[in-house]
């Protein structure tokens, strides 16, 4: 197949539109109405097109940004690029695309949760704490975890809703993989109460700390 211009795959997009699923998004603040299902189709068929990402990412538009986060190639991203790239993730989904498929991903994940942690702009706070939670649970090897506990100790209650979303992440991993501090993580999630009111579908596990740690010891343990 002949790689695909970006004049073809933003009208592969456009053909992808409903309006009924982006009155739906839009409530969750992504401006874009196309189910991922499909797009995540038309990626696989498009397959890593590093050239085409960066085409897609630079229009701007939430639904090309996503597309290009599914066919980029996260080790051909710089440092710098990449820096540029989450400040201008502002729609949720593509935030945590970003996130999840690029920024942890790239070689350069450590270099960037170091040069993210404390930066003002709480999109990239929050990014940074996120590659902290995935060195809690893969590689926590060289990080002082109890130096963690206390700045969520101090911070996380009054933190902007993405970063303080990001770091309760954080203190749950501790808990959870961590035995010898989990109570501290457990009597800080307590204390704080932060998402402890957090609305929680039946079946499904809350991200208030304490329940959050609970319920995965109990699975694990039990």
């Amino acid at each position: 197949m002949a790689e695909m211009t970006p004049a073809e795959a933003l009208a592969e997009l456009a053909a992808l539109e409903d309006a009924t699923m982006r009155a739906a998004n839009e409530k969750r603040g992504d401006d874009h109405g196309i189910n991922l299902s499909r797009m995540r189709a038309l990626a696989k068929r498009i397959k890593t097109d590093q050239p085409l990402a960066r085409e897609l990412w630079a229009t701007g538009e939430t639904s090309a940004q996503l597309l290009a986060l599914l066919i980029c190639k996260p080790r051909d991203f710089a440092a710098d690029e990449l820096d540029g790239m989450l400040r201008e993730t502002r729609a949720p989904k593509v935030n945590d695309w970003f996130v999840n498929y690029v920024a942890k991903k790239t070689p350069l994940a450590e270099e960037l949760r170091l040069r993210w942690f404390g930066d003002a702009d709480p999109t990239v706070a929050a990014a940074a704490w996120s590659l902290t939670t995935e060195r809690v649970i893969r590689n926590p090897d060289g990080l002082d975890l109890g130096h963690l506990l206390d700045l969520i100790e101090r911070d996380m209650r009054d933190a902007h809703k993405r970063p303080q979303w990001s770091m309760n992440e954080t203190l749950a991993n501790i808990g959870i993989h961590h035995p010898a501090l989990r109570a501290r993580a457990l009597e800080i999630g307590e204390r704080l109460q932060v998402l402890a009111d957090y609305p929680t579908a039946p079946g499904c596990t809350s991200p208030f700390a304490p329940a959050w740690i609970g319920e995965i010891v109990r699975r694990r343990e039990g």
